[in-house]
């Protein structure tokens, strides 16, 4: 199904008729169909509702680059055309960047949180990452001075030599967006966060490491963190009926 957000075609589904409203907010590039098993796994005990966010899956492209408020102001406003009143939030890595901002900034009310892996917490840079990022910044400036003839391949060429797999893979549209969304340091915002909320967290994610679920852990007052043995950024792919099982019981007292 389709939405009209400022001027976005944003697509959706809904999944089940129960009164207890459960919205899934994807991690960054991911869509709907990724959290397939654990919506099977929830559906037959609330209603769930899960996007495609602009640019992703098949919602349109963004018509201008975004932020972070961008998003969070994106399903605020999703919210309250489709009346969703009370609802559980679940956010998985980008998504947690989104309630982190959603649950403090506007006037919500929400039952509880359920953050997986979440994004947010800016770390300082290595010495090794601030001599790459110079390097980079000077070899750049040396390819302006180019002639046009080979400018272009060279600046492709440092492109892929120092992006990461991530960001080459996206769609340049999208490339401002991404950058926008990563410089912001959410950690204040996660320390406002009021509401009782259970943390899952990879044992071995290495994109937003161990020490960022603690972190949070400590910076949401009312928080339970729960580490899943055996996996990375992921766990409810890599550890699909652990995962699904420990949310559920989790929010099975939500059950109406």
């Amino acid at each position: 199904m389709y939405l009209k957000i400022n001027n976005q075609n944003i697509f959706y589904q809904k999944y089940g008729n129960k009164k207890q409203e459960i919205l899934i907010l994807p991690g960054w590039g991911d869509n709907r169909k990724t959290f397939s098993y654990l919506i099977d796994f929830l559906k037959d005990d609330f209603t769930i509702y899960i996007f495609d966010y602009p640019g992703f899956g098949n919602s349109s492209m963004p018509n201008k680059d975004l932020t972070i408020y961008d998003y969070a102001s994106l399903i605020n406003s999703f919210m309250k055309k489709l009346k969703i009143k009370n609802p559980i939030l679940i956010g998985h890595s980008f998504g947690g960047r989104i309630i982190s901002i959603l649950t403090t900034t506007y006037n919500l009310k929400i039952k509880k949180l359920l953050l997986m892996d979440v994004a947010g917490i800016k770390r300082k840079i290595d010495l090794k990452t601030k001599f790459k990022n110079k390097l980079y910044k000077i070899l750049k400036k040396i390819g302006n001075i180019l002639p046009k003839k080979i400018k272009a391949k060279y600046l492709s060429y440092l492109f892929n030599k120092f992006s990461s797999d991530d960001y080459k893979q996206l769609d340049k549209r999208l490339l401002k967006t991404f950058q926008n969304v990563i410089k912001e340091d959410l950690t204040n915002f996660y320390s406002k966060i009021n509401l009782e909320t259970l943390i899952l967290w990879g044992e071995f994610d290495l994109i937003t490491p161990l020490k960022d679920a603690y972190k949070i852990n400590k910076l949401i007052k009312n928080s339970y963190l729960i580490i899943i043995p055996g996996t990375t950024h992921f766990p409810y792919l890599e550890q699909k009926y652990l995962t699904a099982k420990i949310i559920y019981e989790y929010l099975r007292k939500d059950i109406i």
